[in-house]
């Protein structure tokens, strides 16, 4: 009965309640900026309440053609807010190279005309892996929006990498010899068509700062993944095959994709019409100030909060000095960032300095001024906001004291200490209570917050060598990976599957090999063993069990069927092999 009641009280609430529908809007979204002759492009125009009976027609665009269409609908209700959106899919395929403009584009839905905003796409020249897209299994590109920078301008650089069909994709090692790079965002995925064949794309975005002028070739970059290769098809699935899915067999081949580098030329900046109080900002920003109070005495502070909005690397932004404000003593500044895009490219930082006037005759607090360079005008300016009005009064301490010409007398002395001490009124033990700050365990205990400071220092420490050591970091993710392979090969061994043993064993030589010679894991063979490691820098004992086991693995391949107590006695030999390879200085 109770239930009833609580399904019928649940009814009518929902029922009672207010739907709310959201307004109607137009969005309209390219799937990537940049696209080089010869892929397609998707432009996405998605309508938020309201659904066209048909396709709209998109306007002329010249440069691209349509090359296919489709839609898709997505309805939800949350909290009894009601959503809907209708999407159209466009497949463009660019004509030309360049810049292509794709206008704003107006739409009848319901009586009511829906706008969306206008977008750019940059079309660049097709690379030699792209020309032979039909050969290609996979390949890597570097995306650029244009070929010539100043020093100091930031640029996004797009890592566009096309497969078919892959596992273990690692994100492209960039080579930037002469840039600095920063903020890097999550990549995004899609599905163009490249030369008439399918592809999936992973597009890798990064910010990358010129640092050096000159020609100067930006990359390549190295990306590293597994391939899954057809080698078969089968009218069944095998159980026993763990490569074999859905009737075709596949092959896993460990691949390293190399792009060709970009050329640049970086642009020194002018050494005309430098502003005095540039330092090195380069962009397109706005200023805003402002500072309280404005009514105070002689040595009170004020605070000053700048603000810098607009485009460039917010982070490295600093406030120049200001030789209008001699009179007044200034502090190092404090500083936030506050972006609007994933790379930190676009946004605002607000500084906030504290000033404090040295007089009183002090009117204003002079203006302030900021100068950066513009690469699009290329050309330098300097924004200026008006002095702020100051009502500064002299301060106390400040006050000129009055002399009292009249009395030249001597002060007169202090009284003399009264020598009679006070009797106790209540007679009492002799003990003395001896002071907190004198005894042993609450000195011991002042240590504890050093102690642990010094240990937080220690980690962060710790944690910054990591990061900036990628060849430290790879050996030890090496190791953490050997003892999860060696659960696996004690796994295999019990169950008796001697083809995944010896691939799990061939791959984790590999994977120690390639950290502790700092070379990639594919391309460690036999013949590197024994070009970098003869010789001396690993002893005999150890080369030689390095040689069977590999020879055991490429055994296994005409041989695989392998006794429980003949895999199981390789993993001490490989155990003990490990820890000589950790010892391995390479």
């Amino acid at each position: 009965m109770i239930s009833a009641v609580l399904l019928s009280a649940t009814i009518i609430a929902l029922f009672g309640m207010r739907t709310t529908v959201w307004a109607a809007g137009l969005t309209a979204q390219l799937d990537r900026q940049s696209v080089a002759l010869g892929e397609t492009v998707t432009l996405s125009l998605a309508f938020e309440g309201v659904a066209p009976q048909s396709t709209p027609n998109l306007p002329v665009l010249p440069g691209l053609n349509v090359v296919g269409t489709s839609r898709s609908s997505q309805f939800s209700f949350v909290n009894g807010a009601q959503s809907s959106t209708t999407t159209f899919n466009y497949t463009l395929a660019p004509t030309k190279v360049g810049e292509i403009a794709i206008p704003a584009m107006q739409v009848q839905v319901g009586g009511q005309t829906l706008a969306s905003q206008p977008l750019r796409l940059t079309v660049v020249a097709p690379s030699a892996a792209a020309a032979n897209a039909q050969t290609n299994l996979a390949f890597l590109k570097l995306v650029v929006p244009k070929n010539e920078f100043y020093l100091g301008e930031p640029f996004v650089l797009e890592m566009h990498l096309y497969f078919h069909d892959a596992q273990d994709v690692h994100m492209p090692q960039l080579t930037a010899e002469g840039f600095s790079t920063g903020q890097s965002a999550q990549p995004a995925q899609t599905s163009p068509t490249v030369g008439g064949v399918g592809y999936n794309l992973i597009i890798f975005k990064t910010v990358v700062i010129p640092a050096k002028a000159g020609d100067i070739n930006l990359g390549p970059a190295s990306c590293q993944l597994a391939l899954r290769i057809p080698i078969g098809n089968t009218r069944q699935r095998d159980p026993f095959d763990p490569f074999s899915f859905f009737g075709a067999r596949v092959q896993l081949r460990q691949t390293t994709l190399n792009s060709e580098a970009v050329p640049l030329r970086v642009l020194p900046l002018p050494s005309e019409n430098v502003p005095p109080i540039f330092n090195g900002a380069v962009g397109q920003f706005q200023l805003s100030v402002n500072a309280g109070p404005t009514n105070l005495g002689v040595g009170d502070p004020i605070t000053v909060k700048v603000t810098l909005g607009g485009r460039g690397t917010l982070d490295r932004l600093t406030l120049p000095e200001q030789p209008d404000w001699r009179d007044f003593k200034t502090y190092p500044p404090t500083s936030s960032v506050e972006s609007t895009d994933p790379l930190n490219l676009t946004g605002s930082k607000t500084f906030e300095q504290v000033v404090i006037p040295e007089n009183h005759e002090i009117k204003t607090l002079p203006a302030f001024q900021f100068s950066y360079f513009d690469p699009n005008q290329r050309r330098y300016n300097t924004l200026t906001k008006p002095a702020i009005p100051l009502n500064i009064r002299p301060s106390a301490a400040s006050a000129v004291p009055v002399l009292n010409l009249t009395n030249t007398a001597a002060p007169a002395p202090p009284p003399e200490a009264d020598d009679i001490v006070h009797i106790k009124p209540r007679l009492g033990s002799g003990r003395t209570t001896t002071l907190l700050a004198q005894q042993s365990w609450f000195l011991s205990l002042q240590a504890v917050p050093v102690l642990i400071w010094l240990g937080l220092f220690a980690l962060r420490k710790r944690r910054e060598q990591l990061a900036n050591n990628p060849r430290l970091r790879r050996q030890r993710e090496a190791v953490q990976k050997a003892h999860a392979s060696l659960r696996d090969l004690r796994l295999q061994a019990e169950n008796q599957n001697s083809d995944e043993f010896f691939a799990t064993l061939f791959h984790l030589l590999q994977e120690q090999l390639g950290a502790r010679l700092d070379l990639p894991a594919p391309s460690i063979t036999e013949a590197i063993i024994e070009e970098r490691l003869r010789g001396g820098a690993l002893s005999e004992g150890p080369l030689t069990a390095l040689h069977e086991l590999f020879q055991a693995c490429n055994q296994a391949r005409y041989a695989p069927v392998h006794s429980r107590q003949e895999l199981s006695a390789l993993i001490p030999k490989t155990e003990s092999l490990l820890r000589d390879l950790e010892k391995l200085d390479a």
